[in-house]
């Protein structure tokens, strides 16, 4: 906590106005608030402010959120993490979840959504089972988020693996099902 015992909070997102805003946002609600939109930025600013909170983008620069996931807990130990993701998957919930974040969110989140969710005792995933079944696009949304997350956010990797074009893959992930 900062001397005035004002939580600290870092914003980790490569769009610089939405971390702008978010960093804003959150300084309203109480937070002493910092924000970096690249992978060193964020490690840096966790060292020296070592935030109780991190709220962690999936996607920075084109690498993978989840990678910064470790090294932001090594440097500010205890900090509970939310990754917020334009891109939700199960798979990285998952992932995100089982590399030490406290919560994922799918944006757009609205920030009292954020607020709540970084002071949630427990993960809230939807466990409740789906009225009617996946459809096809939404399964194959799922299994190219597995693969990615396999090949560690590489997208020419990935589309290696999946026996596809670099540029079809790319449409693919800036396109997401509904739902997702």
């Amino acid at each position: 906590m900062t001397p005035e015992n004002v939580p600290c909070l870092l914003v980790v997102d490569d769009d610089p106005a939405f971390n702008k805003v978010l960093v804003r946002a959150l300084g309203q609600r109480g937070f002493d608030t910092y924000g970096a939109t690249d992978s060193e930025g964020a490690l840096e600013l966790a060292r020296d402010h070592e935030p109780e909170f991190i709220v962690l983008d999936l996607n920075i620069g084109g690498e993978s959120g989840l990678k910064l996931i470790r090294p932001l807990l090594d440097a500010s130990p205890g900090a509970r993490i939310l990754v917020l993701t334009g891109y939700a998957s199960i798979t990285t919930a998952v992932d995100a979840v089982k590399l030490g974040a406290i919560q994922y969110l799918a944006k757009p989140a609205d920030v009292d959504s954020i607020v709540r969710a970084l002071h949630a005792e427990e993960v809230v995933l939807e466990d409740r089972v789906p009225d009617a079944p996946m459809s096809v696009d939404r399964l194959e949304w799922e299994h190219i988020q597995r693969v990615l997350a396999e090949h560690e956010g590489n997208i020419s990797a990935t589309a290696r693996a999946l026996q596809m074009h670099r540029r079809t893959l790319q449409r693919k992930l800036a396109r997401p099902p509904s739902g997702a």
